[in-house]
């Protein structure tokens, strides 16, 4: 994983995305230190932009991709990465 992040981004420009990506991070410090200094310290985490637009936009919440909830690591990531698309493209409009 070193080697492939350190292969397409500078050290510390990389972020750290998916849906409740806090933990993720948090056993990335404990089991991946290597790994987890070559990330930017922010994270996006999906489920937070999910949140908001539960409280700020319900419609555009309510047309939002549903969960398949497989649990399965590349699943998950698609699904994230698709989820993000749907809110940027449905909320975070350019004007």
């Amino acid at each position: 994983m070193i080697c492939f992040v350190s292969k397409y981004t500078n050290k510390e420009k990389c972020l750290l995305a998916g849906n409740t990506v806090h933990v993720d991070k948090e056993f990335l410090k404990k089991y991946m230190p290597d790994f987890i200094s070559l990330l930017h310290y922010r994270i996006i985490d999906v489920s937070t932009v999910k949140e908001l637009c539960r409280a700020w936009y319900p419609l555009e919440y309510a047309n939002a991709p549903k969960k398949i909830n497989s649990h399965r690591a590349l699943a998950d990531i698609r699904e994230s990465v698709d989820e993000l698309k749907y809110y940027r493209n449905a909320i975070f409009k350019s004007s």
